[in-house]
């Protein structure tokens, strides 16, 4: 049995886990990032935390084939080097030389969409596929571009941006820089910023009282939990929601035409109920609607674990 460790470097937690052939996690640790603070202390923490993960699954380093990184921003994956990441401060961190030469393993790095990316593809949702794109819908639009198996990011490992795609040109401010990107309608934030707009629109929506009843705070499923009590206001946002999101998936698919294209994050924790008028949105919308064959649609399967699983054969991707 073959083994790899994947670490996923976040803006919250650094997790490592040891990986075998069969795409399982055995074993994990885990750690605070604990920003900001020096590239070369979260590195080390990388190489602790690789080490102890290799403990609790009961093996050595002999035992581990290679190290794979996911981390935020520009990971040159020829270099090794992170070129840039905003959310971690990092300007050309030699990531994988770090982390490499205390493991004395071949180590590699990629951006951490493109590496969860990847996991999914090797083990989960678009297992089988040739070519896939993999969204993410969190604080932002992550994704992650996988053509003839392999992970593509441009020339300048600064690809497959799509949240940052216009899809309504001086729409809402971006934290890009730009107005009307995907990202500000389909990320979480975005449905949050629409439900309270809604709200603010309407003071007989149920959706003040169902806040109260949460610490005043609106999540990512208040619309949809309201829509589910009959609420018209929050079947307005989620009908506003899922169109804006079929848009820039209808976009997705016209410029890749990928066997399969799947979604995550935790808005996916509504199913049916968000895939269901999706998958018929993108249907009326998409360039092929009249071709035999289409994009599936599909929700992600790995969760937290697509970043470590990816990571861990970027080695052999």
């Amino acid at each position: 049995m073959k083994y790899y460790i994947g670490i996923d470097l976040g803006g919250t937690n650094i997790v490592a886990g040891v990986v075998n052939e069969n795409y399982e996690i055995i074993a994990t640790d885990k750690v605070k990032t604990g920003l900001p603070r020096p590239a070369e202390e979260i590195c080390s923490d990388m190489v602790e935390l690789a080490l102890n993960a290799t403990k609790n699954a009961g093996l050595t380093m002999e035992d581990i084939v290679s190290v794979g990184i996911g981390t935020p921003g520009i990971a040159n994956a020829e270099t090794g080097i992170v070129e840039y990441s905003n959310n971690l401060g990092f300007v050309n961190v030699p990531m994988a030389e770090l982390v490499g030469k205390k493991l004395n393993k071949p180590t590699y790095i990629e951006n951490d969409a493109n590496a969860a990316a990847y996991g999914e593809f090797v083990a989960g949702a678009a297992k089988g596929a040739n070519d896939a794109v993999c969204i993410t819908l969190g604080t932002g639009v992550g994704s992650g571009i996988i053509i003839d198996g392999k992970i593509r990011s441009g020339f300048n490992f600064s690809g497959g941006e799509i949240g940052h795609t216009v899809i309504e040109v001086d729409g809402p401010q971006c934290s890009c820089g730009r107005k009307g990107c995907f990202e500000a309608f389909s990320s979480a934030t975005g449905l949050i910023r629409m439900t309270k707009e809604a709200m603010d629109g309407n003071k007989d929506t149920i959706m003040w009282k169902m806040i109260e009843e949460e610490e005043n705070k609106v999540s990512g499923r208040t619309a949809f939990n309201a829509m589910k009590k009959g609420d018209k206001t929050g079947q307005a946002v989620v009908d506003k929601y899922i169109k804006y999101l079929a848009a820039g998936i209808t976009n997705t698919i016209n410029t890749f035409q990928p066997n399969i294209l799947c979604i995550g994050g935790g808005v996916c924790n509504e199913g049916d109920t968000l895939l269901l008028p999706l998958k018929e949105l993108v249907a009326k919308e998409v360039y092929t609607r009249n071709s035999p064959k289409n994009t599936e649609i599909v929700i992600a399967k790995l969760g937290n674990n697509a970043g470590i699983i990816g990571a861990a054969f970027l080695g052999i991707s």
